[in-house]
């Protein structure tokens, strides 16, 4: 695979990391919102489960946005090494 192919494996990868963490992130908003209205009803079965589901889609989130981080800065290494960050003629 030719580098030039490789960086956009690599930009593609990075934009479906972000779709997924965006997803978590929606995920995270339901499960609030959830949380919310099990106030008023009070379903217990809701009130031992949900903070678990809760804590796991925020530190899944949080590892996103990590990897997130760190495979941009992958990608902006590669690109630069291989000369691929100047615009090609």
């Amino acid at each position: 695979m030719e580098k030039r192919q490789q960086l956009d494996a690599i930009e593609k990868m990075i934009r479906e990391l972000e779709d997924v963490k965006n997803s978590q992130e929606s995920l995270l908003k339901k499960v609030a919102q959830i949380e919310a209205e099990n106030i008023n009803v009070g379903v217990s079965l809701l009130d031992n489960e949900l903070p678990d589901v809760h804590e796991q889609a925020d530190s899944n989130i949080e590892r996103l946005s990590q990897l997130l981080d760190k495979l941009q800065q992958y990608r902006d290494e590669f690109a630069k090494k291989h000369k691929l960050d100047v615009a090609e003629v």
